[in-house]
């Protein structure tokens, strides 16, 4: 009778103690990875910075000079614009705040909502004329503001198993402006290329599907997500459709640290239409010069701080192989810190 008393208790405690497992949560560069029992909260926060340095075309490291030498501008027709690209982009940064929320009305259904901050800073260099590799000057921009916003549900298929459905709404600008520094040595303000503006303009269907397993001294999951934009934004164009798989492996370190490695592969296609107010001689004007794969390669730690039902969480992720419809800025590295709390 005592046995049977003490194996009850230990299965009716298993569930708590798993949920306090430092690695019960995928690294924190994974949206949507676990669901909650009914009645439970989540609230996160999210900080993620990208670096992105230097130029490829498909596989290749291509320099400024050979860009601007070599590769077509798009709107060559109009009078005043050259044959060739002018302007480079050298270096660009994005620092994203995500606020997000879960809650759980059922033991199989968790509702999700996520807003966000971004803030895009891109660095470039102008040539000086229409031919050449003389150097004019430096220039910088800027877009701060609100992303697009995320709502979707995890819906429960087994203990292992929930498919991942939601929606992005079009909550981002994507008219956002700057002052340039042009091949003749003007300074106009014009509408800045599509990888400066802060949202699609669209509403945008999520789809994916989640795995997650673990033993005593191990866990590891697996994602499919995909982004299907729907229709053409108020400026004439959409943005290429995403895909994203991932698996990770973790494993506790201790009673509140675990260390995860994770591995993704990412496929973006291009953008479809124009915009007809992003015409300039730089590459990032050009909407068939957004497609990419790429591999990355991540590692992580989750911390559980004790007796407070919060989790800190940090990863590192970078590009092991990266195939680009270019030229476009390469990606350098990922870093995503995090702060989840379930009171």
């Amino acid at each position: 009778m005592q046995r049977t008393l003490f194996v009850a208790a230990l299965l009716c405690a298993l569930p708590a103690y798993a949920d306090m497992r430092p690695d019960s949560h995928a690294p924190i560069g994974v949206m949507g990875d676990h669901r909650h029992a009914a009645g439970e909260f989540m609230f996160s926060y999210r900080y993620m910075h990208m670096s992105m340095q230097g130029n490829q075309d498909g596989t290749d490291d291509i320099s400024p000079e050979t860009i601007v030498t070599t590769i077509p501008n798009r709107f060559a027709n109009p009078p005043m614009m050259p044959p060739t690209l002018r302007v480079v982009p050298t270096e660009m940064t994005m620092d994203m705040h995500m606020f997000g929320m879960m809650y759980a009305p059922n033991d199989r259904v968790t509702l999700m909502g996520m807003v966000n901050w971004i803030d895009n800073e891109m660095d470039h260099l102008t040539f000086q004329g229409p031919a050449g590799t003389t150097e004019l000057g430096t220039f910088t921009t800027r877009s701060s503001g609100l992303g697009d916003t995320r709502v979707s549900a995890l819906i429960g298929l087994s203990d292992r198993w929930h498919a991942n459905l939601g929606l992005s709404l079009p909550t981002g600008a994507t008219d956002e402006t700057a002052t340039v520094l042009t091949p003749m040595n003007t300074r106009p303000s014009l509408r800045m290329p599509y990888p400066m503006q802060l949202g699609s303009g669209t509403y945008d269907v999520i789809a994916g599907l989640t795995y997650n397993d673990s033993r005593d001294t191990w866990s590891w999951g697996a994602q499919w997500q995909s982004t299907l934009r729907t229709g053409d934004n108020d400026e004439g164009y959409t943005l290429g459709d995403e895909l994203l798989l991932t698996g990770w492996v973790a494993k506790p370190v201790g009673h509140n640290v675990s260390l995860a490695g994770r591995l993704s592969f990412r496929d973006r296609g291009d953008i479809d239409g124009i915009d007809p107010q992003i015409m300039a001689p730089i590459q990032t004007a050009n909407p068939d010069n957004f497609g990419l794969s790429r591999i990355d390669l991540g590692v992580s730690a989750n911390l559980v701080v004790p007796d407070t039902r919060q989790r800190l969480a940090l990863e590192l992720t970078v590009p092991v192989q990266q195939d680009l419809d270019g030229p476009q800025l390469e990606t350098d590295w990922v870093v995503t810190l995090g702060w989840q709390y379930a009171p």
